[in-house]
């Protein structure tokens, strides 16, 4: 007998589901209460969970209405028999098997309203049906088996681990199958590839820049170490002081506090050089402070690179952190981050940088690995959105681009992905991706 499982707001409208959807007679074992609705846990509702199977052939007559039985020679309600069954285990050890049995069908019966006399009037063959459903209840309470998946959740799941989502978003993915999918999408694998993708799009955050930016904008960027915070500014000063076919090119300008690395300061000066931008080095917030209202008159953009450290150096971060307070109110911090972090890692990297309020998060050297699950994941946990997606090692424009959604599905494993279907439901607007 396979058991089955339904969610409701109560068990009355799990009862309505189970009808609705199977159109069968049914009978519910047992229900317990649930957090309903949300994502990774938030916003939830209360509600019910009930284990269910679909009755024997003994209860389906005319008179079954959306899950109720009325009609004789017996009708009762699982939670009933599970109640009794549970009583009947504190019984006497030392009394009989069949002793027990018998005393658990009378008190199924007597749950039921019905009395044993008039059980026993349907004939042996109706007793003998009751006892072999109540024992194949009881041996699933006994052995506490689990309810049985479908395949279509076992494959899910396996598809979502090879692509390194956490165990969180794919238990959430697994739960949002179950509770929105009829089962006769579950049979179609490519229905549930395309649910799949289109609830991971959701999940995706890109972020928004302001429509009017106050002048000058001041673009900050922190992360740890190796992550690339130096080749992603000498990137962006690229595509905004070239400008496109879209855009006109600005005046930009890069500062960085890194002047402890080796080789940091040389570097952007060297970029600088080459593309004709101006760049200088402080190491103070006053210093910070007097920088940018020198040149603010002439600046549209400034581009400010930090120093790389572990986010477990929390007196580091906040040395830097009162560097940076001299950029002022107005200053947009972005987190960096790469794109072969460990998830676990990535969710230490996003707790220990919130004091400097970042907007986003920029994520790096995609082109260096074949799973994104862990960004995706990782960042949907935290509700953080993602503004740049960079690869390459090269600083030129076409290695940085605004991120969109269509990027990170294409990018997903073992799924069957219809880029034409996916870039209508989520257009990503490249063409206005660095409008200023």
């Amino acid at each position: 007998m396979e058991m089955y499982i339904e969610k409701g707001s109560s068990r009355k409208d799990c009862e309505l589901k189970i009808a609705e959807k199977y159109k069968r007679p049914f009978q519910i074992l047992s229900e317990k209460e649930v957090r309903l609705g949300g994502f990774m846990g938030l916003f939830s509702k209360p509600g019910v969970e009930v284990e269910f199977f679909f009755s024997p052939t003994l209860y389906k007559n005319p008179s079954w209405h959306g899950g109720y039985h009325t009609a004789s020679p017996v009708s009762w309600h699982a939670a009933d028999v599970s109640a009794a069954l549970q009583r009947g285990y504190t019984s006497d050890p030392s009394r009989g098997a069949h002793a027990d049995l018998e005393e658990e069908k009378r008190k199924v019966i007597a749950a039921a309203g019905k009395s044993y006399e008039q059980v026993a009037l349907g004939g042996r063959e109706t007793s003998q049906k009751i006892l072999e459903s109540l024992d194949e209840i009881r041996k699933k309470i006994e052995t506490g088996a689990k309810t049985e998946e479908h395949p279509a959740f076992t494959k899910a799941a396996e598809l979502l681990k090879q692509n390194d989502f956490t165990q969180g978003y794919i238990d959430a993915m697994i739960e949002r199958l179950r509770k929105e999918l009829p089962l006769e999408s579950l049979e179609n694998e490519e229905t549930v590839q395309e649910k799949l993708l289109e609830w991971i799009g959701e999940s995706i955050s890109i972020y928004t820049e302001e429509k009017f930016q106050k002048k000058p904008r001041i673009m900050v960027l922190v992360g740890p170490t190796g992550v690339g915070k130096t080749t992603t500014i000498s990137k962006l000063a690229a595509i905004y002081s070239i400008g496109t076919e879209k855009i006109p090119a600005v005046d930009v300008r890069m500062i960085t506090i890194d002047a402890f690395r080796i080789g940091a300061v040389t570097q952007l000066e060297s970029f600088g050089n080459i593309m004709e931008l101006p760049v200088s080095c402080v190491d103070n917030k006053q210093d910070m402070k007097k920088e940018i209202a020198l040149y603010s008159e002439d600046t549209d953009l400034f581009l400010i690179d930090t120093i790389g450290k572990s986010p477990k150096d929390s007196a580091k971060l906040g040395e830097m952190k009162e560097i940076l307070d001299g950029c002022g109110k107005n200053a947009q911090v972005h987190l960096v981050m790469g794109a072969g972090t460990k998830a676990s890692d990535m969710d230490d990297i996003l707790r220990q940088f919130e004091p400097f309020n970042y907007r986003s998060v920029i994520i790096t050297k995609i082109d260096e690995t074949d799973r994104v699950g862990n960004v995706i994941s990782a960042l949907a946990e935290k509700r953080k959105s993602i503004s740049y997606i960079t690869d390459g090692q090269t600083v030129i424009p076409k290695d940085i681009k605004k991120a969109s959604v269509v990027r990170f599905l294409i990018n997903l494993e073992g799924f069957k992905v219809d880029r034409d279907k996916i870039e209508k439901r989520f257009p990503s607007g490249e063409a206005e991706q660095f409008k200023w």
